[in-house]
């Protein structure tokens, strides 16, 4: 049985693809019996030969489900795109943890709304001015750090 699909080509971190018929026993790097085309998938530039990949679907040849993907929005297949992978399914017992881990979360936030509420909404005029002088401080300190750096 034909399978098309994705061959990686190209260097580190900057992945092409070839998409190419090949045997489905076949490592997708291995031998494989035809190039038809080429995918860039970080500029999203999709070069191939329609008319060999209509030959080869008509020979009998599936396309793997990312390759079926580019042939639906080439216009070579009519038809709906389908889920080319799935998430892993959580277990129950990490589905329960991240259910906990919210529950806290959202306890913690309300107690301290609770707490600046009870406090008061009323903020001193200290505080406001302990926080001007701390903004001051660090505009200074930062015009600072600029000159120290311009003298070296």
């Amino acid at each position: 049985m034909l399978r098309i699909r994705l061959s990686r080509v190209g260097r580190k971190n900057m992945a092409q693809f070839r998409i190419t018929v090949a045997d489905i026993k076949r490592s997708p790097t291995g031998k494989f019996i035809e190039i038809i085309g080429n995918y860039n998938s970080h500029t999203k530039e999709k070069v191939f030969k329609k008319d060999r990949a209509e030959y080869w679907i008509s020979k009998g040849a599936q396309p793997s489900p990312t390759v079926y993907n580019l042939f639906v929005d080439a216009g070579v297949i009519k038809g709906d795109k389908v889920t080319s992978w799935r998430p892993k399914k959580k277990s129950k017992e990490e589905l329960e943890k991240i259910a906990k881990a919210e529950a806290e979360a959202k306890a913690k936030k309300e107690e301290v709304v609770k707490e600046e509420a009870s406090k008061g909404e009323e903020k001193t005029d200290s505080t406001k001015e302990k926080k001007e002088e701390t903004l001051k401080e660090e505009k200074v300190d930062i015009s600072e750090g600029k000159k120290k750096k311009e003298e070296k």
